[in-house]
């Protein structure tokens, strides 16, 4: 029996693979794929997936336009905004110097100014100083002429008399 069994396996091939109606497992799963893609064809499906595609690829065409013009625009408003900083900065200049054109003349004015308040007060200084002068010239000289008009009194007080003043009464009386 052991003769028969070896006898048997060395007939039996042990790489065969089954098949059904002289097709293999392999066979099968081609023609599946085969179905499968004439299923497809007849559905549209490369139609449907070329349509598709070229939606994707309209899509992307236009956000790249859509971006050229946005950089375009972005572009346009740095060169503008790039404009308005240099206009800016000039007019910046021309006011400071302006500024510091009107500074220096608010300088030169107050200077100006100043010179000629310090001028007018010296000069009220000097005219009060020179009425304080001859006030005090004119107060000297009335107490001078009080005194001497006293020391006059005194004197001719000490040395005229009743005659002595009737005399010169008398003379001024026909001296009118």
């Amino acid at each position: 029996m052991l003769e028969y069994l070896a006898a048997a396996a060395a007939t039996v091939h042990e790489d065969a693979e089954p098949t059904a109606f002289g097709i293999t497992p392999g066979g099968y799963v081609a023609l599946a794929m085969l179905v499968v893609l004439l299923i497809m064809l007849r559905a549209g499906v490369p139609k449907m997936i070329a349509a598709a595609l070229d939606a994707k690829i309209a899509g992307i065409k236009q956000q790249l336009d859509t971006a050229s013009k946005l950089r375009a625009e972005a572009e346009a408003l740095k060169a503008e905004y790039e404009a308005r900083g240099k206009a800016a900065d000039a007019d910046i200049a021309a006011m400071k110097a302006g500024a510091q054109r009107q500074a220096d003349e608010i300088v030169a004015k107050a200077a100006d100014d100043a010179t000629k308040l310090i001028a007018r007060h010296q000069a009220m200084s000097e005219a009060k100083i020179a009425g304080a002068e001859r006030a005090a010239i004119a107060e000297i000289r009335q107490r001078a002429a009080s005194a001497a008009t006293a020391a006059a009194r005194e004197l001719i007080a000490g040395q005229v008399d009743a005659k002595a003043d009737a005399r010169v009464v008398d003379e001024a009386i026909a001296g009118i």
